[in-house]
């Protein structure tokens, strides 16, 4: 949620032509999302992602072709773009590749958000069509991102590490005509404001309905289940926009964020649905596990100025994670069927 708060600000920033500074931008984006969360709740999400899928769509595909048009079409996009040492890898090692690919599947694996959508569907059948909705767009979808961002890469010369991180939205706003590249910066927007208001709450309802209600005051009414979730959102977000100055690149924080999912919550998620020996026990130790190791290696980093031994972060959380989700679940005693007999259809 912290990246989308900085992401947004970007926006302001560009639009405004510097009069919003990051920093002002930041703050009214992350106001305005705690906010709408805070007030609109799950209805938000519901509403606002239809809408968003539909504008994402169109105004990604639309934006392709005209940009390539204006930066002077394919041959100067060819003969301009950042030289690549490998035709596939580009200029990274396998290593460092796998080590963006591994979070990014297991994020999608493990999403929370994927997963409030499909319990939202109103049967199994429409949940079916969603996942494949999801994942075809998501295909479609990232494939258009990214060639924006190629051929604007190759149009925006001399940015800074930093700077490159806005290259979507310069493309937006400076290599678009004014309708299609409003209606881009739109779907920007959209997915911003969709994915930090979704990150508010699910975690959110974490908190007060598997915590607090679970485990403390079995009891809570809906109209304080409802007060003590808007209280959280705002504590999420107030997490969320400290978070923010940790991290200098939008890229850096979203892989963090992806590699403390993907590898602290996907294996436990994945033991629910194949494992019949999973225990709670384990399940715990290796979201633990997978958490702690990956903020030990992000702290590491920043102190060091880079990467321990070169190695990313998601290889040791992994295996931490999937070490203890192994060995502590086989020393712990084996989980009540009845735990995992709704996960599986061969009930033995």
């Amino acid at each position: 949620m912290s990246y989308q708060f900085r992401g947004g600000g970007w926006v302001l920033n560009i639009i405004t032509e510097g009069k919003i500074s990051d920093k002002q931008g930041i703050i009214i984006v992350a106001v305005f999302v705690v906010t709408y969360t805070m007030l609109a709740g799950m209805l938000s999400v519901a509403h606002l992602d239809m809408f968003n899928g539909i504008l994402m769509i169109t105004a990604f595909f639309v934006a392709v072709p005209f940009l390539i048009q204006h930066v002077g079409g394919l041959e100067y996009v060819a003969a301009n773009v950042t030289p690549r040492a490998h035709s596939f890898l580009g200029n990274m090692s396998w290593v460092q590749a796998l080590g963006y690919f591994f979070p990014t599947l297991l994020l999608a694996l493990g999403n929370g958000n994927m997963y409030q959508r499909f319990f939202s569907a109103k049967n199994e059948g429409e949940a079916r069509k969603s996942v494949i909705g999801w994942i075809i767009g998501v295909i479609f979808l990232g494939i258009a991102i990214q060639s924006i961002a190629v051929i604007g890469s190759s149009y925006f010369k001399g940015l800074s590490e930093t700077e490159s991180g806005r290259i979507i939205v310069l493309a937006a706003y400076q290599g678009l005509p004014v309708v299609i590249g409003c209606a881009l910066l739109a779907a920007i927007v959209g997915i911003i404001i969709s994915t930090a208001n979704s990150f508010l709450l699910v975690p959110a309802t974490n908190v007060v309905r598997d915590i607090y209600q679970r485990f403390i005051n079995p009891d809570l009414s809906d109209k304080k289940m409802i007060l003590l979730s808007r209280i959280v959102v705002v504590f999420l977000g107030g997490i969320a926009f400290v978070l923010i100055f940790f991290f200098k690149r939008i890229l850096d924080a979203a892989y963090a964020a992806y590699t403390i999912y993907g590898a602290g919550i996907t294996p436990a998620l994945m033991a629910v649905f194949f494992w019949k020996r999973a225990t709670a026990k384990g399940g715990v130790s290796s979201i633990l596990g997978g958490l702690v190791t990956t903020i030990a290696w992000e702290v590491a980093n920043r102190i060091q100025g880079g990467l321990p031994f070169g190695v990313p972060a998601v290889y040791p959380a992994l295996i931490v994670s999937v070490g203890l989700l192994i060995f502590v679940s086989l020393a712990t005693p084996k989980p009540d069927p009845e735990k995992w007999k709704p996960f599986f259809k061969e009930q033995d």
